[in-house]
């Protein structure tokens, strides 16, 4: 739909390296997701450990030099300003992610600081090859403020998103999709000489990434609407649903002794 002359792509919308084909779908699916299965039997004790997700970050951050910067499909200006954008916007959201959540909590937080970082790299997926590393410093840190408010308003609701893939992936990539309309055409690489973010508006990306938002988000809504509807087997019982999901489904455990 955003890519080879889709409907998105029809409405005006950019997508350099599919921060609408796959975040804004993986945030907006985990949100309904969320909102039909309910929340866990168990008890939310925090991550398992910290040392293991800053891995993971590093891991993630490493290869999305190759997520953005290869969707270039060659090597080339632009390829090199996907590369430095993808770290600029990160580490910029990183800080952001940090500071805000030393002011409000008074404490700093090293989770905050890497849930940041994933934030910025969604944030800027869209938008690597059309904007200049300085609007990219902007980007990443916006992303982080919207991004830790996101997830403030989820643990306020309520909403058992373990992973924050709505209040990081889905507002980073929304944010990421929408905020370049100010930028220049998308013709012009990064590299010319005139400067790449200016106030001079694109309607067409930011209404069209605002559609392709709502669209997105109504279809996997239904989705899992209809698929709640046709479940045949529901487990109420914390025990039962632990028993079937753990034996019936998956035929494993994965902490053994726990019942």
């Amino acid at each position: 739909m955003v890519w080879g002359g889709g409907l998105l792509a029809k409405w005006g919308v950019l997508d350099f390296a599919g921060g609408i084909v796959v975040h804004n779908i993986a945030g907006l699916a985990a949100l309904a997701s969320v909102l039909y299965v309910g929340h866990r039997h168990s008890d939310d004790k925090g991550p398992h450990s910290i040392p293991l997700v800053a891995l993971g970050t590093g891991l993630l951050w490493f290869g999305w030099y190759g997520f953005n910067a290869g969707s270039e499909f060659r090597v080339d200006s632009t390829t090199a300003v996907a590369f430095v954008n993808t770290d600029v916007a990160a580490s910029f959201a990183a800080v952001a992610w940090l500071l805000v959540a030393w002011i409000t909590e008074k404490r700093p937080s090293f989770l905050g600081l890497l849930t940041g970082a994933v934030a910025g790299l969604a944030t800027i997926t869209p938008a690597a090859g059309y904007v200049s590393p300085a609007a990219s410093a902007l980007i990443g840190t916006i992303a982080g403020l919207v991004c830790y408010g996101a997830v403030a308003l989820k643990n306020r609701l309520g909403w058992d998103d373990a992973l924050d893939v709505w209040g990081v992936t889905a507002w980073a990539a929304s944010w990421g999709s929408c905020c370049w309309a100010c930028s220049r055409p998308p013709r012009s690489t990064p590299t010319g000489s005139t400067a790449c973010w200016r106030a001079t508006p694109r309607p067409g990306q930011a209404a069209g990434g605002g559609r392709a938002v709502v669209c997105l988000g109504v279809r996997v809504h239904v989705r899992d609407a209809v698929a709640d509807q046709q479940r045949s087997r529901r487990c109420t019982s914390p025990r039962a649903w632990r028993s079937w999901a753990r034996r019936g489904l998956h035929h494993e455990e994965a902490y053994v002794g726990l019942g």
